[in-house]
């Protein structure tokens, strides 16, 4: 979806050419304080697409470096709303930081969207931040720049090692809540405070 980010050369992405997910799809990993990857340091990973080949995944409380003025800018989009403008894009993660992927909500779907549940979707097209420009696009969304990414059999091996929790994703934690407070308020969901679990080994 994006273009050209400073320093990113884009790939063309298309979310329509994801296999059918399965029921891990729309779940949140809570990153534990024993997973050591820095790229994961207490993240919150909506799960989008999930198979026997892998998962794939947004990080959804890290700020990037971008507005989404910036990223609109690049791709030639033009607007004078100046929230929009301003508006924090999302860091998703490490894979492909140069593509964009759109989180929304509502039943409609675009160019190229991935249906992750119902009324749940990840889109990848320009159209639909050209409807966001133009007021017409979903009314609950999170731009998000880079990917999460695991190989087959990766994320069940880190589950398996108590690397993550997880809980059912909801609006709230997806679109609303701040970012710096996402984390917690994740665990919190199956009463988990993380300011117990600081030294958490990673085993039960």
């Amino acid at each position: 979806m994006v273009e050209r980010i400073p320093g990113h050369e884009a790939i063309p992405y298309n979310a329509e050419m994801l296999p059918e997910t399965t029921p891990l799809a729309n779940q949140l990993l809570i990153a534990l304080p024993s997973l050591a990857d820095p790229n994961f340091s207490r993240a919150v990973a909506l799960i989008c697409q999930h198979d026997a080949d892998g998962a794939m995944g947004l990080v959804i409380n890290r700020p990037s470096e971008y507005t989404l003025g910036e990223v609109l800018e690049q791709m030639g989009i033009a607007t004078q709303d100046h929230d929009l403008r301003e508006r924090q894009v999302l860091a998703g993660g490490p894979v492909h930081p140069e593509r964009g992927f759109v989180l929304h909500d509502g039943w409609r779907t675009w160019d190229s969207s991935l249906r992750i549940a119902d009324g749940l979707y990840v889109t990848t097209s320009r159209d639909v931040l050209e409807a966001i420009v133009a007021g017409d696009g979903p009314s609950r969304l999170a731009v998000v720049l880079g990917c999460a990414g695991w190989g087959a059999g990766q994320l069940e091996q880190e589950l398996a090692e108590n690397a993550w929790l997880t809980v059912d994703s909801d609006p709230e934690l997806l679109f609303a809540l701040p970012l710096e407070t996402r984390w917690q308020a994740a665990a919190g969901k199956i009463g988990v405070d993380m300011s117990r679990v600081t030294d958490y080994s990673g085993h039960a």
